[in-house]
Protein backbone atom coordinates (compact mmCIF):
# COMPACT_ATOMS: atom_id res chain seq x y z
CA UNK A 1 0.00 0.00 0.00
CA UNK A 2 1.41 3.37 -1.00
CA UNK A 3 1.76 6.33 1.31
CA UNK A 4 -0.85 8.15 -0.78
CA UNK A 5 -3.34 5.29 -0.37
CA UNK A 6 -2.77 5.22 3.38
CA UNK A 7 -3.55 8.93 3.60
CA UNK A 8 -6.72 8.43 1.59
CA UNK A 9 -7.85 5.60 3.89
CA UNK A 10 -7.15 7.75 6.95
CA UNK A 11 -9.17 10.63 5.46
CA UNK A 12 -12.08 8.29 4.66
CA UNK A 13 -11.95 6.76 8.13
CA UNK A 14 -11.98 10.18 9.78
CA UNK A 15 -14.84 11.29 7.53
CA UNK A 16 -16.90 8.20 8.33
CA UNK A 17 -16.20 8.67 12.06
CA UNK A 18 -17.30 12.29 11.84
CA UNK A 19 -20.50 11.34 10.05
CA UNK A 20 -21.28 8.64 12.62
CA UNK A 21 -20.60 10.98 15.54
CA UNK A 22 -22.78 13.66 13.93
CA UNK A 23 -25.56 11.12 13.52
CA UNK A 24 -25.53 10.40 17.25
CA UNK A 25 -25.33 14.03 18.38
CA UNK A 26 -28.50 14.85 20.39
CA UNK A 27 -29.63 17.46 17.93
CA UNK A 28 -32.54 18.59 20.08
CA UNK A 29 -30.03 19.77 22.70
CA UNK A 30 -28.27 21.79 20.03
CA UNK A 31 -31.59 23.14 18.79
CA UNK A 32 -32.69 24.11 22.31
CA UNK A 33 -29.41 25.94 22.80
CA UNK A 34 -29.32 27.88 19.52
CA UNK A 35 -32.98 28.81 19.12
CA UNK A 36 -33.64 32.55 19.36
CA UNK A 37 -34.25 33.58 22.95
CA UNK A 38 -37.96 34.16 23.66
CA UNK A 39 -39.10 37.50 25.06
CA UNK A 40 -40.93 36.00 28.03
CA UNK A 41 -40.51 33.23 30.59
CA UNK A 42 -43.88 31.71 29.63
CA UNK A 43 -42.77 31.43 26.01
CA UNK A 44 -39.65 29.60 27.21
CA UNK A 45 -41.77 27.15 29.19
CA UNK A 46 -43.99 26.51 26.18
CA UNK A 47 -40.88 25.92 24.10
CA UNK A 48 -39.59 23.44 26.70
CA UNK A 49 -42.82 21.46 26.42
CA UNK A 50 -42.34 21.32 22.65
CA UNK A 51 -38.94 19.70 23.30
CA UNK A 52 -40.59 16.76 25.06
CA UNK A 53 -41.19 17.65 28.71
CA UNK A 54 -44.62 16.58 29.93
CA UNK A 55 -44.93 19.41 32.42
CA UNK A 56 -42.98 22.29 33.92
CA UNK A 57 -43.35 24.79 36.78
CA UNK A 58 -41.23 27.89 37.42
CA UNK A 59 -41.29 30.29 40.36
CA UNK A 60 -39.32 33.54 40.27
CA UNK A 61 -38.73 35.89 43.21
CA UNK A 62 -36.96 39.07 42.11
CA UNK A 63 -36.14 41.56 44.86
CA UNK A 64 -38.51 44.52 44.79
CA UNK A 65 -41.11 42.73 42.65
CA UNK A 66 -44.06 40.45 43.41
CA UNK A 67 -43.22 36.76 42.89
CA UNK A 68 -44.09 35.33 39.47
CA UNK A 69 -45.60 31.91 38.81
CA UNK A 70 -45.47 29.93 35.56
CA UNK A 71 -46.65 26.51 34.39
CA UNK A 72 -46.88 24.63 31.09
CA UNK A 73 -47.77 21.15 29.88
CA UNK A 74 -49.63 18.60 31.98
CA UNK A 75 -50.36 18.29 35.68
CA UNK A 76 -51.82 14.89 34.82
CA UNK A 77 -51.42 13.68 31.24
CA UNK A 78 -53.86 10.79 31.54
CA UNK A 79 -56.67 13.00 32.84
CA UNK A 80 -55.70 15.89 30.53
CA UNK A 81 -55.35 18.29 33.48
CA UNK A 82 -53.18 21.28 32.65
CA UNK A 83 -50.08 22.10 34.72
CA UNK A 84 -50.63 24.15 37.87
CA UNK A 85 -48.05 26.52 39.29
CA UNK A 86 -49.13 25.65 42.85
CA UNK A 87 -48.88 21.85 42.43
CA UNK A 88 -46.92 19.76 44.90
CA UNK A 89 -43.70 18.33 43.49
CA UNK A 90 -41.14 15.76 44.68
CA UNK A 91 -38.11 17.92 45.43
CA UNK A 92 -35.67 15.00 45.86
CA UNK A 93 -32.18 16.13 46.93
CA UNK A 94 -33.20 19.76 47.40
CA UNK A 95 -34.31 18.36 50.77
CA UNK A 96 -30.62 18.17 51.75
CA UNK A 97 -30.68 21.94 52.21
CA UNK A 98 -33.40 21.54 54.84
CA UNK A 99 -31.44 18.72 56.50
CA UNK A 100 -28.30 20.86 56.62
CA UNK A 101 -30.22 23.73 58.22
CA UNK A 102 -31.74 21.33 60.77
CA UNK A 103 -28.26 20.01 61.62
CA UNK A 104 -27.06 23.60 61.98
CA UNK A 105 -29.80 24.37 64.48
CA UNK A 106 -29.15 21.17 66.47
CA UNK A 107 -25.43 21.96 66.59
CA UNK A 108 -26.15 25.51 67.72
CA UNK A 109 -28.50 24.11 70.38
CA UNK A 110 -25.71 21.86 71.65
CA UNK A 111 -27.56 18.64 70.79
CA UNK A 112 -25.12 17.57 68.07
CA UNK A 113 -21.40 18.04 67.40
CA UNK A 114 -19.95 18.31 63.92
CA UNK A 115 -16.78 16.62 65.13
CA UNK A 116 -18.32 13.48 66.62
CA UNK A 117 -18.11 10.38 64.45
CA UNK A 118 -20.56 8.04 62.83
CA UNK A 119 -19.50 5.39 65.36
CA UNK A 120 -20.27 7.81 68.20
CA UNK A 121 -23.80 8.43 66.96
CA UNK A 122 -24.65 5.02 65.47
CA UNK A 123 -22.39 2.51 67.25
CA UNK A 124 -24.25 -0.42 65.72
CA UNK A 125 -22.68 0.54 62.37
CA UNK A 126 -19.09 0.34 63.64
CA UNK A 127 -17.54 -2.48 61.65
CA UNK A 128 -20.37 -2.40 59.12
CA UNK A 129 -19.31 0.90 57.50
CA UNK A 130 -15.59 1.27 56.91
CA UNK A 131 -13.94 4.16 58.83
CA UNK A 132 -17.07 4.73 60.94
CA UNK A 133 -14.80 5.79 63.82
CA UNK A 134 -13.14 8.47 61.64
CA UNK A 135 -16.08 9.80 59.64
CA UNK A 136 -17.42 12.90 61.39
CA UNK A 137 -20.86 14.41 61.05
CA UNK A 138 -19.22 17.33 59.23
CA UNK A 139 -17.71 15.00 56.62
CA UNK A 140 -21.05 13.31 55.99
CA UNK A 141 -22.77 16.67 55.47
CA UNK A 142 -20.04 17.70 53.02
CA UNK A 143 -19.97 14.37 51.10
CA UNK A 144 -16.37 13.78 52.13
CA UNK A 145 -16.96 10.54 54.02
CA UNK A 146 -16.08 7.96 51.35
CA UNK A 147 -19.26 5.99 52.15
CA UNK A 148 -20.65 4.35 48.98
CA UNK A 149 -23.83 5.80 47.50
CA UNK A 150 -26.71 3.34 47.79
CA UNK A 151 -28.52 4.84 44.79
CA UNK A 152 -25.59 3.77 42.59
CA UNK A 153 -26.63 0.14 43.14
CA UNK A 154 -27.64 -1.36 39.76
CA UNK A 155 -31.39 -1.08 39.12
CA UNK A 156 -31.88 0.77 42.40
CA UNK A 157 -34.65 2.96 40.99
CA UNK A 158 -36.65 0.03 39.57
CA UNK A 159 -38.56 -0.56 42.82
CA UNK A 160 -38.81 1.97 45.69
CA UNK A 161 -37.52 0.58 49.00
CA UNK A 162 -37.32 1.89 52.55
CA UNK A 163 -34.40 3.48 54.40
CA UNK A 164 -33.26 0.31 56.16
CA UNK A 165 -33.27 -1.67 52.93
CA UNK A 166 -31.38 1.15 51.21
CA UNK A 167 -28.75 1.26 53.95
CA UNK A 168 -28.32 -2.52 53.77
CA UNK A 169 -27.16 -2.15 50.16
CA UNK A 170 -23.86 -0.55 51.24
CA UNK A 171 -23.12 -2.29 54.55
CA UNK A 172 -19.83 -4.21 54.69
CA UNK A 173 -18.66 -2.65 51.43
CA UNK A 174 -15.23 -1.00 51.21
CA UNK A 175 -15.01 2.76 51.38
CA UNK A 176 -14.64 4.64 48.11
CA UNK A 177 -11.84 6.73 49.67
CA UNK A 178 -10.40 7.63 53.06
CA UNK A 179 -12.36 10.21 55.09
CA UNK A 180 -11.70 13.84 54.05
CA UNK A 181 -9.40 12.77 51.21
CA UNK A 182 -11.86 13.36 48.37
CA UNK A 183 -15.40 14.45 47.51
CA UNK A 184 -18.13 12.17 46.18
CA UNK A 185 -21.83 12.88 46.32
CA UNK A 186 -23.51 10.11 48.30
CA UNK A 187 -27.15 9.90 49.32
CA UNK A 188 -26.07 7.45 52.02
CA UNK A 189 -24.54 10.35 53.96
CA UNK A 190 -27.93 12.00 54.32
CA UNK A 191 -29.76 8.77 55.06
CA UNK A 192 -27.37 8.39 58.02
CA UNK A 193 -27.72 12.06 58.99
CA UNK A 194 -31.48 11.60 59.18
CA UNK A 195 -31.05 8.54 61.41
CA UNK A 196 -28.73 10.51 63.68
CA UNK A 197 -31.23 13.37 63.95
CA UNK A 198 -34.09 10.95 64.70
CA UNK A 199 -32.09 9.24 67.46
CA UNK A 200 -30.96 12.53 68.98
CA UNK A 201 -34.42 14.07 68.97
CA UNK A 202 -36.32 10.95 69.93
CA UNK A 203 -38.86 11.64 67.18
CA UNK A 204 -39.00 12.04 63.39
CA UNK A 205 -36.68 14.87 62.38
CA UNK A 206 -39.21 16.23 59.89
CA UNK A 207 -41.24 17.36 62.91
CA UNK A 208 -38.19 19.38 63.98
CA UNK A 209 -37.92 20.81 60.44
CA UNK A 210 -41.57 21.80 60.62
CA UNK A 211 -41.21 23.49 64.00
CA UNK A 212 -37.89 25.28 63.45
CA UNK A 213 -37.86 25.97 59.70
CA UNK A 214 -41.25 25.63 58.01
CA UNK A 215 -43.60 27.24 60.56
CA UNK A 216 -41.48 30.37 61.15
CA UNK A 217 -41.47 30.94 57.37
CA UNK A 218 -45.19 30.08 56.99
CA UNK A 219 -44.34 27.25 54.61
CA UNK A 220 -47.64 25.41 54.75
CA UNK A 221 -47.16 23.54 51.48
CA UNK A 222 -44.03 21.53 52.31
CA UNK A 223 -44.46 17.92 53.41
CA UNK A 224 -42.32 14.98 54.49
CA UNK A 225 -44.02 12.24 52.48
CA UNK A 226 -46.95 11.31 50.27
CA UNK A 227 -48.84 10.14 53.37
CA UNK A 228 -49.39 13.79 54.34
CA UNK A 229 -50.90 15.02 51.07
CA UNK A 230 -53.79 14.56 48.67
CA UNK A 231 -52.29 12.65 45.75
CA UNK A 232 -54.36 14.68 43.29
CA UNK A 233 -52.39 17.76 44.34
CA UNK A 234 -49.10 16.15 43.27
CA UNK A 235 -47.85 16.79 39.74
CA UNK A 236 -47.58 13.59 37.72
CA UNK A 237 -44.08 12.37 36.88
CA UNK A 238 -42.98 10.42 33.82
CA UNK A 239 -39.83 8.45 33.06
CA UNK A 240 -38.89 7.62 29.47
CA UNK A 241 -39.52 3.93 28.83
CA UNK A 242 -41.78 3.53 31.88
CA UNK A 243 -45.46 3.31 30.93
CA UNK A 244 -47.05 4.69 34.10
CA UNK A 245 -47.37 7.91 36.08
CA UNK A 246 -44.84 7.80 38.97
CA UNK A 247 -46.48 10.21 41.39
CA UNK A 248 -47.61 7.44 43.75
CA UNK A 249 -44.01 6.28 44.37
CA UNK A 250 -42.63 7.49 47.71
CA UNK A 251 -39.44 9.57 47.42
CA UNK A 252 -39.48 11.89 50.43
CA UNK A 253 -40.21 15.59 50.64
CA UNK A 254 -42.77 17.41 48.51
CA UNK A 255 -43.38 21.13 48.19
CA UNK A 256 -44.75 23.81 45.93
CA UNK A 257 -42.29 25.87 43.93
CA UNK A 258 -43.30 28.93 45.96
CA UNK A 259 -42.49 27.20 49.26
CA UNK A 260 -39.07 26.11 47.98
CA UNK A 261 -38.43 29.63 46.69
CA UNK A 262 -39.41 31.23 50.00
CA UNK A 263 -37.12 28.83 51.86
CA UNK A 264 -34.23 29.49 49.47
CA UNK A 265 -34.59 33.26 49.82
CA UNK A 266 -34.50 32.94 53.61
CA UNK A 267 -31.50 30.61 53.42
CA UNK A 268 -29.53 33.03 51.27
CA UNK A 269 -30.43 36.24 53.08
CA UNK A 270 -29.93 34.59 56.47
CA UNK A 271 -33.39 35.34 57.83
CA UNK A 272 -34.12 31.71 58.77
CA UNK A 273 -31.11 31.57 61.09
CA UNK A 274 -30.96 32.45 64.76
CA UNK A 275 -27.89 33.95 66.43
CA UNK A 276 -24.77 31.92 65.74
CA UNK A 277 -26.37 29.61 63.17
CA UNK A 278 -25.41 31.33 59.92
CA UNK A 279 -21.69 30.97 60.66
CA UNK A 280 -22.15 27.25 61.31
CA UNK A 281 -24.15 26.69 58.13
CA UNK A 282 -21.70 28.62 55.96
CA UNK A 283 -18.92 26.31 57.16
CA UNK A 284 -20.69 23.07 56.24
CA UNK A 285 -22.96 23.31 53.20
CA UNK A 286 -24.10 25.11 50.08
CA UNK A 287 -26.86 27.60 49.31
CA UNK A 288 -28.45 26.02 46.23
CA UNK A 289 -29.32 22.50 45.14
CA UNK A 290 -30.96 20.34 42.52
CA UNK A 291 -32.79 17.06 42.73
CA UNK A 292 -33.62 13.96 40.67
CA UNK A 293 -35.86 10.98 41.24
CA UNK A 294 -37.66 9.05 38.47
CA UNK A 295 -40.20 11.39 36.89
CA UNK A 296 -39.03 14.52 38.71
CA UNK A 297 -36.20 17.03 38.19
CA UNK A 298 -35.93 20.09 40.41
CA UNK A 299 -33.60 23.08 40.58
CA UNK A 300 -33.33 25.73 43.30
CA UNK A 301 -30.87 28.58 42.79
CA UNK A 302 -30.27 32.12 43.96
CA UNK A 303 -28.69 34.47 41.40
CA UNK A 304 -26.85 37.09 43.39
CA UNK A 305 -26.26 39.49 40.49
CA UNK A 306 -30.03 39.65 39.92
CA UNK A 307 -30.98 39.26 43.60
CA UNK A 308 -33.38 36.63 42.29
CA UNK A 309 -34.47 33.16 43.36
CA UNK A 310 -35.43 30.80 40.52
CA UNK A 311 -37.13 27.44 41.11
CA UNK A 312 -37.65 25.07 38.17
CA UNK A 313 -39.59 21.80 38.24
CA UNK A 314 -39.65 19.35 35.29
CA UNK A 315 -41.89 16.27 35.32
CA UNK A 316 -39.92 14.14 32.85
CA UNK A 317 -36.74 12.07 33.26
CA UNK A 318 -34.85 9.40 31.33
CA UNK A 319 -32.17 6.76 32.04
CA UNK A 320 -29.42 8.58 30.12
CA UNK A 321 -30.07 11.99 31.73
CA UNK A 322 -30.81 13.49 28.33
CA UNK A 323 -33.67 15.47 29.85
CA UNK A 324 -31.37 16.64 32.63
CA UNK A 325 -29.01 18.20 30.10
CA UNK A 326 -31.96 19.71 28.27
CA UNK A 327 -33.35 21.21 31.47
CA UNK A 328 -30.01 22.85 32.27
CA UNK A 329 -30.05 24.52 28.85
CA UNK A 330 -33.56 25.80 29.53
CA UNK A 331 -32.58 26.99 33.02
CA UNK A 332 -29.76 29.04 31.52
CA UNK A 333 -32.12 30.54 28.96
CA UNK A 334 -34.57 31.55 31.69
CA UNK A 335 -31.81 33.46 33.47
CA UNK A 336 -30.78 35.09 30.18
CA UNK A 337 -34.36 36.28 29.71
CA UNK A 338 -34.37 37.72 33.23
CA UNK A 339 -31.10 39.57 32.58
CA UNK A 340 -32.41 40.83 29.25
CA UNK A 341 -35.61 42.09 30.90
CA UNK A 342 -33.65 43.77 33.68
CA UNK A 343 -31.44 45.61 31.19
CA UNK A 344 -34.22 46.61 28.79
Amino acid sequence: MTKKNKKQIIRITLLVGTIISMFFVPWLLVKAWILPLPDTIQEQLDEAISHGFEGMIVYIDQAGQPPKYYAAGWHNRELQIRAKSDALFKIASISKLYDAVAITKLVNDGQLSLDKTLADYLPELAGRIENADEITLRLMIQHRSGIPNYTDTPNFWATPIGQEESLALILDRPANFEPDQDYEYSNTNYLLINKIMDDTLGYDNFQFIQERILKPLNLNNTFGSLDEVNLDDVMSGYHLGHPHDLKADEYGMLATAEDVGTFLRALNDGSLFEAGEQEIYASIYEYEHDGWVPGYQSFAKYHEDLDTVVIEFYSTTDPELYYWNLSEIINNRIVKILRKQKNS
